[in-house]
């Protein structure tokens, strides 16, 4: 009777050994994941903004004529982040942006042609992961195109001056405009205000 027990016992003390061994390797695969989305999190938020102008010609704060430039200049031009939102609409990460969570006091432009956008007084907190304003600048500062991509109905927000993907219009944002332009941080350039 002992013998029989003790076998019982080992076996189940074996099947015991096998699944705690199981869970570390599992905890350990967890925590490299995690490790790895943090850094790729970390990246993204810490990616630099496009200041060095030098190889962009049609860059200018001042300039307002509107510019025709060819998809295949632009490439030539831009990093490659930056085309793909502005010229190949695409769309940054959720909660990513370098702007999400900005709240200093200046102007943004276009990160593509220097296009004066918004000011910051126009920003406000939403949870939708992008950096929300409830009006432009000014009438030249953007445009608006309807987007009926990806089975939905929006309408697109591009950049008055050189026709670049900023983002999407939504309306539920805050008074006095009950608009919310959801914009993509990477085509984003922010200045703050002189103190």
């Amino acid at each position: 009777m002992y013998t029989e027990n003790h076998c019982t016992v080992s076996i189940v003390y074996s099947d015991h050994l096998q699944i705690s061994m199981l869970m570390r390797k599992l905890n350990i695969i967890s925590a490299i994941c995690c490790m790895l989305l943090f850094t790729q999190c970390t990246n993204a938020q810490n990616k630099q903004t496009m200041t060095d102008h030098t190889n962009n010609p049609h860059y200018s704060r001042t300039d307002t004529a509107h510019l025709k430039v060819s998809d295949a200049e632009w490439k030539k031009i831009l990093p490659a982040d930056v085309y793909n939102v502005a010229r190949n609409k695409g769309t940054e990460y959720a909660f990513t942006g370098k702007y999400y969570k900005t709240d200093t006091k200046g102007m943004y432009y276009c990160a593509v042609c220097g296009n004066p956008l918004f000011k910051s007084d126009a920003k406000f907190a939403s949870s939708c992961g992008w950096p929300s304003f409830f009006e432009a600048l000014g009438p030249g500062s953007v445009r608006y195109e309807d987007d009926n991509t990806h089975g939905m109905r929006r309408t697109e927000v591009l950049c008055g001056r050189c026709d670049s993907h900023l983002g999407h219009i939504f309306d539920d944002g805050p008074p006095p405009t009950n608009q919310r332009f959801c914009m993509n941080s990477v085509v984003l350039e922010f200045e703050p205000d002189k103190k």
